[in-house]
Formats: structure tokens, sequence, C-alpha cells
């Protein structure tokens, strides 16, 4: 019954916002603003992508499962790099790649503190978030790094049949781990480490390579989205970690999306929409964007609730 009514009323939740915000605000469903609103979704949506990777290859249970909540801090350090680099007059391809290797960097080190050291998830990742950040500070001297490259104009002005190329990067990325995640025999191995870690080592699959590999695609989706933001803001910015609590919201109300209500790449992309409505919406409204924080808090503690109560029921 709870999972019918997660399923079903979902789905109408997701209809009814767009419903009401289209009757709110007329041009809430016009072509220009639906783009805009996949176009602004990118950000956090990739970041999104990566956390729901880890919470597939570690198991869905808050405390002990799979989580990073170092990503957004990943994210700002990442952009930081980008920017400092780019600034100090690098080619493009080295200053990208670095990015790239600094974002796998801060991955690979989250999954030797769980898979190596066995530290929970949520202290290892919490005690990398206050690291980063403190990097960060000391790269950027807590002040916006403003730089500029073709490849950030070409993110926050380029269009593709009439889609931002933000757009695209949200939607490329979500095809990618899709096909990664859902249809690969690697994403069926992830699955299953995450739901049945035992049996999955029983059965051969070794369990510590599979989740070190979960945080490696976590620190990448960082660095993706670390570029994204750097085209969006023109360069490194401050107060990255305030995204964190829309990742978090973002990749488990992405569970509720999916067929068997576990994480999924597709589930987490229509989250990720579903918050940038939201926020979008509010915008159009002149509504105040402290309500948006109060509406992801709110959808944490009821999807969170609501595993807890169907675990329980499984368990019983």
């Amino acid at each position: 019954m709870l999972e019918a009514l997660l399923r079903r009323g979902s789905v109408g939740v997701f209809l009814a916002i767009l419903l009401g915000f289209a009757v709110a605000a007329p041009n809430f469903l016009s072509l220009g603003n639906l783009a805009n609103v996949f176009s602004q979704s990118a950000i956090l949506g990739v970041l999104a992508f990566g956390l729901t990777c880890v919470i597939i290859g570690g198991g869905s249970n808050v405390v002990a499962g799979g989580l990073d909540l170092s990503l957004a801090a990943n994210l700002g350090l990442c952009a930081a790099v980008f920017s400092r680099l780019n600034n100090a007059g690098l080619e493009l391809w080295v200053s990208l790649l670095l990015t790239l290797a600094c974002g796998l960097g801060v991955g690979l080190l989250n999954g030797l503190a769980v898979v190596v050291l066995r530290l929970p998830p949520l202290l290892a990742t919490l005690a990398s978030m206050n690291v980063l950040a403190g990097l960060e500070l000391v790269l950027t001297e807590n002040t916006v790094v403003s730089t500029d490259s073709p490849l950030l104009d070409l993110l926050s002005g380029g269009t593709w049949l009439g889609v931002p190329a933000l757009a695209w990067v949200l939607l490329v990325m979500a095809g990618l781990l899709t096909l990664l995640i859902q249809h690969s025999p690697y994403g069926l191995r992830l699955h299953a480490v995450g739901e049945y870690p035992q049996a999955a080592e029983a059965a051969g699959i070794r369990v510590p390579r599979y989740v070190l590999s979960s945080y490696l695609l976590s620190g990448l989706s960082a660095a993706v989205a670390a570029l994204c933001s750097a085209a969006f803001f023109s360069g490194s910015t401050t107060g990255s970690g305030d995204m964190l609590l829309s990742v978090v919201a973002i990749a488990f109300l992405g569970v509720v999306f999916s067929r068997r209500l576990v994480a999924s790449i597709p589930g987490t992309l229509l989250a990720a929409l579903l918050i940038g409505f939201l926020i979008n919406g509010f915008q159009l409204l002149n509504v105040s964007s402290f309500w948006v924080n109060g509406v992801q808090g709110v959808l944490i503690l009821l999807i969170v609730a609501a595993s807890s109560a169907l675990n329980r029921g499984a368990t019983a």
C-alpha cells in the first residue's frame, strides 16, 4: 500500500507542482523557461548523479550505507583549481585534465577511507568535506576567482537544437551513467554490492573494488559539475557547500521515481528537475528562496521516514 502510494503519489505531486506554477505564472511552461530550468538544474543534477552512484554501491541505509557529504565541497575545490590554473595561463586541456584529476583524487581518498580504513561513509566524507572546504579557502583566499575560457563560454552561452549547453551536459551525463549503472554488467554488480553485499562476495564479486569505484564516479561527477558551475558563475565562487542539502534531497527524492523504490540515475534526473521547477517557480512568483530549503528538508524527512517504514515492513 505504502509502496504503491509512493510510486504514484510522487508522479502526481510532480504534475501538481507543474500545474500549480503554470496557473500562477503564465510563462512557466514556455519553451524558453523550460530550457532555462534544465540548464539551471545541471549543477545540482550532476552532483546528485555522483551521490546516487555512491548510494547504489554502498546501500541506501542513511547511517551505515553509501553516502558522500563532500560532493559540494569537492565541486568548490575543483572550480577553484580550474579557475586558478586557467588564470595562470596553462593550456585549456591541461587545466581541464588537472581539474578532473582533482575530483577523482578526492573520490579516491574517500573510497580508500571507507574501504581500507573501514570508516563509516557518513564520518569519512564529513571529515573530507571540512578538509576540502579549508583547501578551497586557502586557494581562493575566500574570494570569487573570476576566469574565462572558450570552454566556459560554450557551456554558458552555447546552444544546440535550441537547447542550452548546460542542459545537454545534464542529459548526456544522465544518459551515460544510466547505460553504465542501469544497463551494464558493472551496474548489475554494483547494485548487488549495495543491496546484498554478503551474497555478492559469496558470488565472487570483489565488493571493496566496486564500492571504491562508486566514489570515483562521485568525484568525477563533482569535477564535471565544477566546470558547469565555473561556466554559470564565470569562475570559482564561494558558498558551494550550500548546495549539499539540495543534492541530498535530490538523490533521496529520486528513489520514489524508480520502479523498485531504489536509487537510480533516471529517478535522480526527475528529482533534479522537480527541485529545479520548484526553485524556478518560486523565483517567478517572487517567493523567498528560503522556502525552497524548507521544502527540501521536509522532502528528505518524508522520504527517509517512508523508506524506513518500508524496510521495517519487509523485515517484519
